[in-house]
């Protein structure tokens, strides 16, 4: 592999994989093999975690798009794109904080129960990742605006890699922990 961002961000992303591997069968364990009662799921709100789910997915498209403007040139599109890709990180973030808040109204917090520290572990953890990633995305949003061309292959490649990932992983996690419960 000639792109050693690509390879790299690769690599971290397969340890990574391994620990929310490691998160979710946690939860389904959990969820499927115990007679302890889920104390969450009643309480998610999977509107606005499908709506999120929208949002991060459609992240992804825009930063393809993006990044192939960048390819060709076209820096003014390049930089729209970064921004929307920015925008709806945000949004995702924002959900999930007003996610956390309505549970701690109704006293869900991480000591709750292992449903409680199951859901705040995953999903948290999930959330660190996005902000990592929006702030990834940040830098080549103002690199774009630098006289000097900072922005290089290897480093959206890299970034384009792991925010792939942080959108792939979110698509088990909405799954397994809004869709399940209710079937």
């Amino acid at each position: 592999m000639k792109d050693k961002g690509k390879l790299l961000a690769l690599l971290f992303i397969g340890s990574e994989a391994f620990f929310f591997l490691t998160l979710l069968m946690t939860y389904i364990y959990f969820r499927r093999d115990t007679l302890i009662h889920d104390s969450v799921a009643p309480h998610l709100n999977v509107k606005r975690a499908a709506f999120l789910t929208i949002c991060l997915v459609t992240s992804s498209v825009t930063f393809m798009l993006s990044k192939k403007s960048l390819f060709k040139n076209k820096i003014r599109r390049f930089k729209i794109g970064m921004f929307i890709t920015m925008l709806l990180a945000a949004i995702f973030l924002l959900g999930q904080g007003k996610e956390y808040y309505d549970l701690y109204k109704k006293q869900i917090t991480i000591s709750r129960d292992i449903f409680g520290s199951n859901f705040f572990t995953l999903t948290g953890f999930h959330g660190l990742h996005v902000f990592l990633g929006l702030t990834c995305i940040s830098l080549l949003f103002a690199f774009s605006f630098s006289k000097f061309k900072i922005v290089t292959k290897a480093g959206i490649n890299g970034v384009e890699v792991y925010w792939h990932f942080v959108d792939g992983v979110w698509l088990f996690i909405f799954f397994y922990v809004y869709i399940t419960p209710l079937l």
